[in-house]
């Protein structure tokens, strides 16, 4: 079963260097459905991206690029979830709308919306850690490669 010791291995070995320097943390990993779930639950992954001046454009807020990886790699974890496994993937579509600035840690929820053979689809949701406050959305498709 695909569970935090697992997502702790593939953080070091298949995400890349220069996004573990993110200083991402795995908060959660959700690859069975939680007694008391809802209908619309779906399978994922909550990371943590502490706030560092070194993540920001102005020395004050979070870069849009840095919250993209945060994104991106939140998404791995989810499909790992929702694969019970990692395997390799490749992003294939992208679109992101930033909504508000970020000067605290983040957290992103990606779920996977629909697990295929070959193509998966997923969204992530990334707000302050300790306020809720909406920071940026993500959807995304997968390939297996």
């Amino acid at each position: 079963m695909f569970g935090l010791r697992a997502a702790s291995r593939l953080m070091l070995e298949v995400i890349p260097p220069w996004t573990q320097d993110l200083g991402l943390l795995i908060e959660a990993v959700e690859a069975w459905r939680p007694s008391g779930a809802g209908l619309d639950w779906c399978p994922g992954a909550v990371l943590r991206l502490p706030f560092t001046r070194k993540l920001c454009t102005d020395g004050k807020t979070i870069s849009s690029q840095a919250l993209m990886a945060f994104a991106d790699a939140a998404m791995v974890f989810a499909c790992a979830a929702a694969w019970n496994g990692y395997r390799p993937m490749s992003a294939v579509d992208q679109t992101a709308h930033f909504l508000g600035p970020a000067q605290f840690d983040l957290l992103a929820d990606a779920r996977v919306i629909r697990a295929g053979t070959t193509t998966s689809f997923g969204r992530v949701a990334i707000f302050g850690a300790s306020n809720r406050y909406p920071v940026a959305m993500m959807s995304g498709a997968y390939t297996m490669v």
